[in-house]
């Protein structure tokens, strides 16, 4: 595992729609690494212990976060912290209970799709990311990585990309790919590789990444993108190959690891991210004092050093950077949703 620098690698600049429909880039990171803001003074808030939902089973990369933070949360603002899992939909079950809150002691930690994705995808998701939720800090991005099943006759034993994408081609609908769920970035990456590369797996939605990785492991599925330090750990236990990373070149986070570029696969660049928020009904003072508390623990270097271990590159950025991140991705979503014809179906 290489050694996180003192400062986290900001993602690629944003690259030319032209080039990639999903060039999720580092737009709207304002606030990162900016000295830290003065909190405003909140009198008689937190007034009891604040709920931290996660919309993913415990072990999954989210719950590992929200966990992460919820120690030194609890101590910046004098109350406990608890974690939530509500699991189900991709995040979305979570994301609607966050936006629903009126007690003023609920906040969320989010997968990018949750933020960008959801109401894209779906109208009938009941909540929308831009209305009803209020960005307060994104807290890691990181690539994902195209991962192969051990052990099956027709998958590739060698990792090679090359390789595994023409026996990918030559399985067509008879290979399965798994992901956490419709309207995830791994759903919408996955597909976007299907046309790129003339291969077609089907999607198997899961509640969470770990469950991808079992059912990896158990057979039932050929490929997956995950996380990279969930494919760097079922690497090690020998279930799975790492076969390629999503961003534009090689990732610190997976230096090892080719890119799909390097594989011949050309325009699709894929970052996932996390990022907490609040729901637009809670007052701004408090969400202005959350969101500088979450963007200065994210930068300091024991909770760096843990999000790299994790996976995460950590970033830590304001209110105003998260929401301008959410509008840029939610922009180069519905490119890819409306060209490749995606539905929550």
């Amino acid at each position: 595992m290489p050694t996180p620098s003192s400062r986290p690698t900001p993602p690629t600049g944003w690259q030319a729609a032209r080039r990639s429909l999903l060039a999720l880039a580092a737009f709207g990171l304002a606030g990162a690494g900016s000295q830290a803001m003065a909190q405003p003074a909140t009198p008689g808030w937190p007034a009891k212990p604040l709920r931290l939902v996660v919309g993913f089973p415990a072990g999954s990369s989210p719950d590992l976060t929200a966990r992460t933070f919820s120690e030194p949360l609890s101590q910046a603002l004098g109350q406990p912290v608890v974690v939530e899992n509500k699991v189900g939909a991709g995040g979305n079950i979570a994301a609607d209970a966050v936006a629903k809150a009126t007690d003023g002691h609920t906040i969320g930690l989010f997968i990018n799709g949750n933020l960008t994705i959801a109401k894209l995808l779906n109208p009938q998701v009941p909540y929308d990311p831009a209305r009803d939720l209020a960005p307060l800090s994104l807290i890691g991005v990181s690539p994902l990585v195209l991962t192969a099943a051990v052990g099956q006759k027709d998958v590739p034993a060698e990792g090679d990309a090359r390789a595994f994408l023409a026996a990918a081609r030559q399985a067509g609908d008879r290979w399965s790919y798994g992901t956490p769920g419709v309207g995830t970035v791994g759903h919408l990456g996955t597909e976007l590789l299907k046309a790129r590369t003339g291969i077609n797996p089907v999607h198997v939605p899961y509640p969470g990444y770990p469950q991808v990785a079992t059912a990896m492991g158990g057979g039932l599925l050929q490929m997956a993108l995950l996380p990279p330090a969930l494919a760097l750990s079922q690497e090690r236990a020998g279930k799975l190959k790492r076969v390629a990373v999503t961003s534009a070149g090689r990732s610190t986070l997976a230096p090892e690891v080719p890119s799909l570029s390097e594989a011949g696969v050309q325009d699709l660049q894929l970052e996932i991210w996390n990022a907490f928020a609040a729901p637009a009904s809670m007052p701004p003072a408090v969400r202005a004092r959350l969101s500088a508390t979450l963007a200065e623990i994210t930068r300091s270097p024991e909770v760096r050093s843990k999000l790299f271990t994790q996976g995460w590159q950590a970033v830590g950025s304001s209110a105003e950077g998260l929401a301008n991140r959410m509008r840029q991705d939610t922009a180069a979503m519905a490119r890819v949703i409306r060209e490749q014809k995606i539905s929550a179906q």
